[in-house]
């Protein structure tokens, strides 16, 4: 990692991928502003989207799950959820949960609320939202909270390896 970016930034420098980064303040002590009063999960995207005027529908999350014992990443719009039966389904598995946030981290090298779907520590099988290719450029994490980078879909899922398939359902 280079002394001010993160390996997310510096794979897509490398790669040579036309992209742009986009960072906005945040408050890291709070772990991000909370949903909806009754839901306690931090709201990172929606924070985001806000801090940058972007469309919750253009601003991607990346989510770690597990599948049938071991770790993959999802990326789906904040302005939805993941539908983990889906997931399941696009990498041929049979029951998909969301990842203990402490094995996320550990797996990717990236905080939760900066996770990237970019150059992780381990390689994690991937599958984005095929929502992604319909908008020419979408933002995610470029590896930490308050760095967001903007790119098209389409070379997000060449760098990753990724499988493309509807795996959100509205949130």
């Amino acid at each position: 990692m280079s002394a001010t970016g993160t390996p997310a930034t510096d794979l897509l420098r490398r790669s040579g991928v036309p992209h742009v980064l986009h960072a906005y303040e945040t408050e890291p002590d709070r772990g991000g502003r909370r949903g909806r009063r009754e839901d306690p999960r931090p709201a990172y995207g929606r924070d985001a989207a806000a801090a940058l005027g972007v469309d919750t529908a253009q601003i991607f999350k990346t989510l770690v799950a597990e599948l049938d014992g071991r770790l993959v990443a999802a990326v789906v719009p904040v302005a939805g959820e993941l539908d983990l039966k889906r997931l399941a389904e696009a990498l041929g598995g049979r029951r998909a949960a969301m990842a203990d946030p402490v094995a996320a981290e550990r797996a990717t090298g990236y905080v939760v609320g900066g996770i990237s779907p970019l150059a992780g520590r381990r390689a994690l099988s991937t599958v984005i939202d095929e929502s992604a290719l319909a908008r020419p450029t979408i933002y995610v994490s470029a590896g930490r909270r308050g760095l967001q980078v903007e790119l098209a879909g389409s070379d997000l899922v060449r760098l990753t390896g990724a499988r493309v398939a509807a795996i959100a359902r509205p949130g």
